[in-house]
């Protein structure tokens, strides 16, 4: 049966913070091997042990998925009252709400989004090297093509920055067989779709569908897989 759409955004947060052994299960249902760690990117000494657990668990790490978030919206331009007093931050259809940018709104986005996706990948292309490996694969997720992103512009400066390590680790590591690719995927509905966002779809022209997520996943799947060899160093969008 489908998942019942969360009806408020503290419903979307409790869905997001659900227990990642279901994922695990379904995983193992298909008669493959899958391993969960909580762990805090924001922590640039969880990365090698990340890798050392899934080594233990699973085997050498030659593919890389990065769709880690710490997604806050900020904003240069919060509403002020008309006396010139900041007005409590306005809320969007999914309940976030714009505030000005600050040390910990950037800290959040660019720490895990970008400096955490930069160092995964080093660590991936490290022991990649060192056990003589050549074949690799790295994907990473973005919402933008790397330009302004107005309203959300922290979230927006780590994706672009995170844009920029996946292509360059993409002409770096291609001597190593790596692949590297971004992948920009349209609306999901991962739980948080409203009408006000289906309406807002419907009439924009840059926005051709709202996905689910198997379908994102079918694209990144098959980056990853030993068809792909020419496919490195694009942001690819899908609409």
């Amino acid at each position: 049966a489908e998942a019942t759409p969360p009806s408020l955004p503290d419903d979307y947060g409790t869905q997001r913070a659900a227990d990642a052994s279901e994922v695990v299960a379904a995983i193992e249902a298909t008669g493959r091997q899958a391993v969960a760690i909580e762990a805090d990117l924001a922590d640039p000494a969880v990365i090698a042990s990340l890798f050392d657990t899934a080594e233990e668990a699973l085997g050498p790490v030659s593919v890389l998925v990065h769709n880690a978030s710490g997604w806050r919206r900020d904003t240069f331009a919060p509403v002020p009252e008309p006396d010139g007093v900041a007005a409590a931050p306005a809320m969007d259809a999914v309940g976030s709400r714009d505030r000005p940018v600050t040390a910990v709104s950037a800290d959040a986005q660019l720490l895990v989004d970008a400096r955490a996706g930069a160092l995964l990948m080093a660590e991936l292309i490290d022991r990649h090297r060192r056990r003589g490996a050549d074949w690799g694969r790295i994907v990473t997720m973005t919402s933008g093509t790397g330009g302004g992103y107005p309203g959300q512009v922290s979230y927006g400066a780590a994706k672009a920055a995170l844009i920029s390590y996946t292509l360059s680790a993409a002409a770096e590591m291609a001597a190593d067989g790596v692949c590297a690719n971004v992948v920009y995927p349209p609306v999901t509905d991962t739980g948080w779709i409203t009408d006000d966002v289906r309406a807002f779809v419907a009439g924009d022209h840059e926005h051709h569908h709202i996905a689910t997520p198997d379908e994102v996943a079918a694209t990144v799947v098959w980056l990853c897989t030993q068809a792909n060899h020419l496919v490195t160093g694009n942001v690819i969008r899908l609409r």
